[in-house]
């Protein structure tokens, strides 16, 4: 399942849930440090003064702005830590319903749960008092039905190539983590279905994917071992805050980023969307999406602020948007790079391993299933490994 709803009516949409002014104060309360923060805020300001006011002129990384460009960027050396921001767009490919389409998202199908609006069946006080909507959808697109895309591929080539610094998701489907990428590679910036936790504070015992998916697939509702309160997984419902890895990740990572990929996300949302203006100001960026993302409001952009992306202004000069599907668009960066034959054939043969993977399953007896062997497992011992 990919990421949790959001407002836009956009078609490559992240469907995901940020309360805006509850994140701002997350990142605000997660500090920790006051020095170490407070440097980061002073950079990003002075960048943005510097570029406001003219102080000194804006580098220029790309020798164009196209797909070729980055493409030379990327094979010139120079390029080392690269960040991916992705969202829903990355998963349509792979058969995952977006949120919003009329007629085909999501909420379009929901009146069978009887809700009383849409959005309630991704908030947590509702959730708590009728989680029943939630785990019945749960049940229709629990992660393990779909594969990896081609996109999800290219982003873990980047790594095998030594390139990727981090892949920021807004997507709950753990399709990253089948790809390749592990816990260390990736930040689940709306949280992920990999593991679950007891929503009771005294109790929060922690119980891995098959522990849960045994529960949902046998028409349970997932109470906890130890204190039969409810389970839930350990993605970001309205009402919650984002988890503290993605707001200390950030202040390491972006400062860092020599070249930012973006792809398969309207960028609207809060506070995923304006991790863009925190890479260097000479840091080229890449979105890969049907439509044109992530630029600064026309008034806003004119004082310098926002942060937004510049693709067709005569003062652009680093921001490149390649208007395609997420998949076509990673075929195309890949073939400049002299990737694609490697790249499709790794998709091709991950493929192949799930499709065997999912016929030896299918052929064990029920209760020999990995689900619920590794479920009893999960009971026995009342937690799982942790995810990273």
């Amino acid at each position: 399942m990919s990421d949790v709803p959001e407002s836009s009516d956009k078609k490559e949409e992240e469907t995901n849930i940020p309360d805006p002014e509850e994140e701002e104060s997350d990142d605000s309360s997660d500090e920790g440090e006051g020095g170490a923060s407070g440097e980061a805020e002073m950079d990003f300001l002075r960048n943005l003064f510097s570029r406001t006011l003219g102080l000194g002129p804006s580098e220029k990384v790309l020798d164009e702005l196209t797909l070729d460009g980055v493409a030379r960027y990327m094979q010139s050396g120079t390029c080392k830590n690269i960040i991916c921001m992705v969202g829903a767009g990355i998963s349509t490919s792979a058969g995952i319903p977006d949120f919003r389409s009329p007629g085909t998202g999501l909420y379009a199908n929901l009146q069978k749960y009887n809700l009383p609006y849409p959005e309630a069946i991704f908030q947590i006080d509702y959730f708590k008092k009728h989680p029943e909507p939630f785990f019945a959808l749960a049940r229709e697109l629990y992660p393990g039905q779909f594969k990896p895309t081609v996109c999800h591929y290219f982003i873990r080539l980047l790594k095998e190539k030594g390139l990727l610094r981090r892949c920021y998701s807004q997507n709950i489907d753990t399709l990253e983590r089948v790809a390749g990428l592990e816990g260390d590679d990736l930040i689940e910036a709306h949280g992920t279905f990999y593991t679950s936790h007891c929503v009771s504070f005294s109790c929060r015992t922690e119980y891995n994917l098959d522990w849960m998916k045994e529960k949902i697939f046998s028409d349970e509702i997932p109470k906890c071992d130890k204190c039969s309160a409810l389970v839930k997984p350990d993605i970001v419902f309205f009402g919650e805050n984002l988890p503290a890895r993605f707001f200390t990740s950030m202040k390491m990572d972006f400062p860092r980023c020599d070249l930012l990929i973006i792809m398969g996300t309207s960028l609207q949302v809060q506070p995923f969307a304006s991790l863009v203006s925190r890479v260097p100001k000479s840091t080229p960026r890449l979105l890969i999406n049907m439509e044109k993302t992530g630029q600064s409001d026309a008034l806003m952009g004119m004082l310098g602020f926002g942060g937004g992306m510049d693709f067709d202004s005569e003062k652009a000069y680093r921001d490149v948007a390649y208007l395609s599907t997420c998949d076509e668009g990673c075929l195309a960066l890949a073939d400049l790079l002299g990737w694609k034959v490697e790249l499709e054939e790794l998709v091709k043969r991950e493929h192949e391993m799930i499709d065997s993977k999912d016929k030896k399953d299918k052929a064990k007896p029920a209760n020999q299933s990995p689900g619920a062997a590794q479920g009893n497992a999960g009971a026995e011992t009342g937690k799982s490994d942790k995810a990273e």
